[in-house]
């Protein structure tokens, strides 16, 4: 690990004047700032701002990572209720909350190794579960205590998460859309590296296959989780020369993009197309219709992914767990029977 010696005999200065520079104590002149800062940043040193609290060997603050740049995702209900939840928890148990801002990839990478290099945090909560992502895997590597809201993509055991059974969930929401009568069914969902958008998508094929319907790729849209995303899907499945009578949308705020796109094209919903969703969030009731969505507790996803995590940064023998949240349809008013 690179020490402020290091940094020190890269830059020809003393470790005090690294120790100040760190400090931004402003007699140190902003050129010599800058050579040290460059050296610091090739070297890959990491000041530890929280050295007083290494003797405890705690920060009291967790880091929380959303899956992609908090302005983006913060748009989205169900990231403000699960941060709600982790909060509440914090809150009970006089903990901090470190909130990962980055825009792209290589920034958000970038904060959670100084969250990790700078002991800024005791543990991270990943709110997101990808395919091959590198924020989990160097999370990992090294060792750091980690939990995340969604099922792992690989190494299931060896990752404590918190997570709804998506497959079932999907599998249950399709099956009502069919008990109504619905057979052309499509499937609008985010991005497909995210394992909830797999699970949720593979209960809705094993659903179709069932009910002996076909499963046809033109019928599977995937998009952004924003109600832009919502918008572009619908447009495309309405373009198709046998248009779908039933919808399944992995996320209510794509629904809501559905809805509304539906509405300018002069479309009845329910009558001429059914519409069905996933996450409950506030927004979900206030839709004219209400939508028929799965609650999936996203409260509870947050609170206990926050203590799953407290207890392992208590704790170097927690045991990795699998929390499984569980869900229940509220069946409102955007689907009728065919």
């Amino acid at each position: 690990m690179v020490t402020i010696k290091d940094v020190a005999k890269a830059t020809g200065v003393s470790p005090s004047t690294v120790s100040r520079v760190i400090a931004d104590n402003p007699r140190i002149s902003l050129d010599t700032k800058k050579k040290v800062r460059k050296a610091m940043k090739e070297l890959g040193y990491h000041p530890n701002v929280n050295a007083r609290n290494l003797v405890a060997k705690s920060t009291k603050t967790i880091g929380v990572v959303m899956p992609s740049s908090a302005d983006k995702s913060l748009q989205n209900p169900f990231f403000p209720e699960v941060l709600r939840g982790i909060g509440t928890i914090t809150h009970d148990l006089q903990y901090s909350m470190m909130l990962s801002s980055g825009g792209t990839e290589e920034e958000m990478f970038a904060e959670v190794e100084r969250m990790v290099y700078g002991s800024y945090v005791d543990g991270i909560i990943l709110l997101y579960s990808r395919m091959n992502d590198r924020i989990t895997d160097f999370l990992r590597t090294k060792g750091f205590p980690f939990v995340m809201v969604g099922k792992p993509y690989d190494h299931v055991n060896e990752i404590t998460h918190v997570d709804n059974d998506n497959f079932k969930a999907g599998k249950e929401i399709t099956n009502y859309l069919i008990e109504q009568g619905h057979e052309r069914i499509a499937f609008i969902g985010g991005s497909r590296d995210l394992i909830v958008t797999m699970d949720r998508e593979n209960g809705y094929e094993a659903a179709l296959k069932e009910a002996k319907l076909p499963v046809s790729d033109a019928y599977s849209i995937h998009s952004e989780f924003l109600k832009s995303g919502g918008r572009e899907a619908v447009e495309q499945l309405l373009q198709l020369e046998h248009p779908p009578t039933g919808i399944v949308v992995s996320d209510d705020l794509m629904s809501l993009g559905v809805l509304s796109t539906l509405e300018e094209l002069g479309y009845d919903v329910p009558n001429d197309i059914s519409l069905v969703s996933f996450n409950n969030v506030y927004l979900s009731e206030l839709t004219s219709p209400a939508l028929t969505t799965v609650d999936i507790q996203i409260y509870q996803l947050g609170a206990q992914s926050a203590k799953a995590l407290i207890e392992k940064t208590q704790s170097d023998f927690a045991p990795e767990k699998r929390i499984i949240i569980p869900h229940q349809i509220v069946y409102r008013d955007s689907v009728t029977s065919k």
